[in-house]
């Protein structure tokens, strides 16, 4: 599966730059690849960079990564209902809020990134476990419709985003 069989219809426009900024991408590779590129690239960094805002009102690097981490388990909760033919309207959620009540910027680094890793591997391992035409239902979230396969693609694309944002603006 790859992310140029994703139809337009199968998403909320505010989603759209994400999924296009993969290019043509298998879901599991990307899945992988990115998750390599962000634990990479921020391992080693020093805590000073970790809680740097590049502008007032800004996240540090620790509430991106806490932000990612949140966002990824709402969107594969979300697969998960959609995969199981659940009919339910799924609110949105505030992503400033949960920031701010997150505590990013007082956990430990190392254990941020495990969590990440782990949130990570559970993703994929619910997206392998769907069937093919499991990946084609849909659902409605925050008022649009979306499929289970453009959450998938919708994870990869929203870390790579946030992941480009801190190189250009944190590193």
């Amino acid at each position: 599966m790859n992310s140029l069989q994703i139809t337009d219809t199968e998403y909320a426009p505010f989603y759209m730059a994400y999924i296009k900024s993969l290019g043509n991408v298998d879901l599991f590779e990307i899945l992988d690849a990115s998750l390599e590129e962000i634990v990479t690239t921020l391992k080693d960094l020093p805590e000073e960079k970790l809680t740097y805002r590049y502008a007032e009102g800004k996240w540090t690097i620790k509430e991106l990564v806490q932000h990612i981490i949140d966002a990824e388990r709402v969107m594969s909760y979300r697969a998960l209902r959609f995969s199981r033919n659940d009919a339910t309207e799924l609110q949105g959620f505030n992503e400033d809020w949960y920031v701010e009540n997150s505590n990013g910027n007082d956990r430990n680094f190392d254990d941020l990134l495990e969590e990440f890793v782990n949130i990570r591997k559970a993703s994929i391992s619910l997206f392998k476990s769907f069937k093919p035409e499991m990946h084609l239902l849909t659902g409605k979230a925050n008022g649009h419709p979306i499929s289970v396969r453009a959450l998938g693609f919708i994870i990869a694309g929203h870390q790579m985003h946030h992941l480009n944002v801190i190189k250009k603006l944190y590193l």
